[in-house]
C-alpha cells in the first residue's frame, strides 16, 4: 500500500517531458482538415477572380489565374482519393502542405498585382497555422521562405490593370508599408500563435496529469475501504473459528496427533487475523467514515515522507488563533494529495527539517508548510503553480538533489486540487529570525500556505448529527 502511495506523490516528477512537451502536436492534424480549409481557399480564390472579371473588369491573365486555383483543387482531390480522410499527418507532411500553400497563393499574387493587391496579407495565413502546430525548426523555415517571396513580388509581378489599360497601384511608400506590416505579422503572429498554443496545450497536458494523480489517490483511497470492510466482516468468523479451535484444543489434549492439528487452525486464525488488520489499520475507521481530525490527515497526507532523512515536526495553534476543539475534516483524496506533493516539495529541498503547522479559527482553517532550505528563486516565485516552469540551477541545488529536473507538475498538480476544495494558496520565502524563537527554527526557507473556508472542507460531528436528527439521540 505505501509503495503505490509513494507512487502517486511522485506522479509529476516521473512524466517523461517528451510526453508533455507539446512538440508532437504537428502529428494531431488530419488531412481532412487541411482538405476542409483548402477548399475554403478555393472558394474565395475563384470569388475574388469573378468579381474582378465580371464587376470590376480589371485585365488579368485569368487563365494563369485559374490554372493556379486548379492545381489547389487537383492537391485536394488527390488528397481525398489517394489517402483516407482520418490520415493524421506527419510532422514534415504537414509542414509540405503549408509550404504548398504559400507557393500556390504567392503565385497568384504574382498574377495579380503583388503587394498592390489587398489580399496579400494572407500571406501570413501559412506560417501563423504553422507556429501553432508545427516546430520552431518548421515554423522558422516557412517563416523566412514567406519573407522571400514577399520581397520578390515587391519587385516582380503582373500589374492590376483596367478594362481601358490603366494600371492600378498604391504609392511607393505605401508598399514598403505593407512589406513592414507583413514581415512584422509573421513574426509577431507566430511568436504570439504559439505562445497561447504552447500555453493551452502545457495547462491541458498538465490538467490530464492532474486528473490521473486524482484517479490514482482515489484508488488508493477506495481499495483502503475495501481492506477496512473486509477486516471488519471476516472479524466474526475467524472468531468463530479461533473459538472453536480452542474447544477442539482442550477436548483432544489426550490425542496430540489430532491437538497439533487444532492448534495450527487457531495459529493461522491468529495469522489471518493480524493480516487484515495490518492492511486495514490506516483506513479501518477514517477511509469508512470520510472524515478525520484535521492532524491526523496531514499525518496521513505526510507519512510517506517521515522516514526520508528529514525531521519532520507537526505542531498545531502555533500562532495562538485556534479556536476551540481541532476540526474535523472530510478525507478528501484532493486534500490528501495536495499537501502530500507539497509536503514532499519542502522534504526534497530542506536541509535538516520540515514544519507543519495547522491553525483555525471560527471561519477558516490554514495549514502552512515550511522548511530549511534555500527557498524558492526569487525569479520565478510568482509563477510556482504553473505547470512547466523550468529554470537553470545552480551548482549546490543539483548537488542538493541531484537528477532532479522538475517541471513544476507537482506544485501545479497540488495547487488544482486544493484549489478545487475551495483553498488559497499562498507562496513565499522565510527570513533571518530575529533571535526571540529557538535555533533550528532561525532561518525558513520556503513557506507555503494553504486556507480553507471552514465550512468547505470541515465535516459534522456527531453532536451535528444528534442536533439534526433528536429521534435517534440517545
Amino acid at each position: 500500500m505505501r509503495e503505490l502511495t509513494e507512487l502517486t506523490a511522485d506522479i509529476g516528477s516521473d512524466l517523461s517531458p517528451e510526453l508533455i512537451s507539446g512538440e508532437r502536436r504537428g502529428n494531431w492534424i488530419r488531412l481532412r482538415t487541411i482538405t476542409m480549409v483548402r477548399w475554403i481557399a478555393v472558394v474565395g480564390q475563384l470569388a475574388a477572380l469573378l468579381v474582378a472579371d465580371q464587376y470590376y473588369h480589371l485585365d488579368l491573365a485569368y487563365g494563369l489565374c485559374y490554372m493556379a486555383v486548379g492545381v489547389l483543387v487537383i492537391a485536394n482531390l488527390v488528397g481525398a482519393f489517394v489517402f483516407p480522410e482520418n490520415r493524421l499527418l506527419s510532422e514534415s507532411e504537414n509542414a509540405v502542405m503549408l509550404l504548398f500553400d504559400l507557393l500556390q497563393l504567392c503565385f497568384l499574387l504574382f498574377l495579380t498585382g503583388g503587394l498592390n493587391n489587398p489580399f496579400c496579407i494572407l500571406i501570413v495565413g501559412p506560417v501563423t497555422i504553422s507556429a501553432a502546430t508545427l516546430t520552431i525548426r518548421s515554423t522558422l523555415t516557412l517563416a523566412l521562405v514567406a519573407i522571400v517571396l514577399v520581397l520578390l513580388i515587391l519587385e516582380f509581378h503582373l500589374p492590376l490593370r483596367t478594362a481601358d489599360g490603366a494600371i492600378l497601384r498604391i504609392p511607393d511608400i505605401f508598399l514598403l508599408g505593407n512589406l513592414a506590416g507583413i514581415t512584422i505579422a509573421i513574426v509577431f503572429s507566430s511568436i504570439y500563435s504559439r505562445r497561447v498554443v504552447s500555453e493551452m496545450a502545457s495547462m491541458a497536458e498538465a490538467l490530464a496529469a492532474t486528473q490521473l494523480a486524482l484517479a490514482r489517490e482515489q484508488k488508493l483511497t477506495d481499495l483502503g475501504g475495501v481492506i477496512a470492510a473486509a477486516a471488519h466482516e471476516l472479524g466474526t468468523p475467524l472468531a468463530t473459528i479461533k473459538l472453536t479451535s480452542a474447544e477442539l484444543m482442550e477436548e483432544l489434549d489426550d490425542r496430540p496427533e489430532l491437538y497439533e492439528d487444532a492448534a495450527l487452525i487457531r495459529e493461522q486464525a491468529n495469522r489471518c487475523r493480524d493480516i487484515l488488520q495490518s492492511m486495514g489499520r490506516a483506513g479501518k475507521d477514517d477511509l469508512q467514515l470520510r472524515r478525520a481530525p484535521l492532524l491526523t490527515l496531514i499525518e496521513e497526507a505526510a507519512e510517506p515522507h517521515i522516514n526520508r532523512g528529514k525531521n519532520l515536526t507537526f505542531s498545531e495553534d502555533i500562532t495562538q488563533t485556534s479556536q476551540g476543539e481541532e476540526p474535523v475534516v472530510f478525507r478528501q483524496p484532493e486534500i490528501i494529495h495536495g499537501l502530500r506533493n507539497l509536503i514532499q516539495n519542502a522534504v526534497d529541498f530542506a536541509r535538516e527539517g520540515v514544519w507543519i503547522e495547522s491553525d483555525w479559527t471560527d471561519d477558516r482553517i490554514t495549514v502552512r508548510i515550511m522548511d530549511d532550505g534555500l527557498g524558492y528563486p526569487p525569479h520565478v516565485i510568482g509563477r510556482l503553480g504553473n505547470p512547466f516552469v523550468r529554470t537553470r540551477r545552480t551548482d549546490a541545488e543539483r548537488r542538493q538533489r541531484p537528477g532532479y529536473e522538475g517541471m513544476g507538475l507537482g506544485l501545479f498538480i497540488a495547487k488544482t486540487l486544493l484549489e478545487r476544495t475551495g483553498a488559497e494558496l499562498n507562496f513565499a520565502n522565510g527570513a533571518e529570525n530575529d533571535g526571540t524563537q529557538s535555533n533550528h527554527l532561525k532561518k525558513r526557507g520556503a513557506i507555503v500556505e494553504v486556507s480553507w473556508p471552514r465550512d468547505r472542507i470541515e465535516a459534522p460531528t456527531k453532536s451535528d448529527f444528534s442536533a439534526e436528527n433528536p429521534v435517534n439521540s440517545p
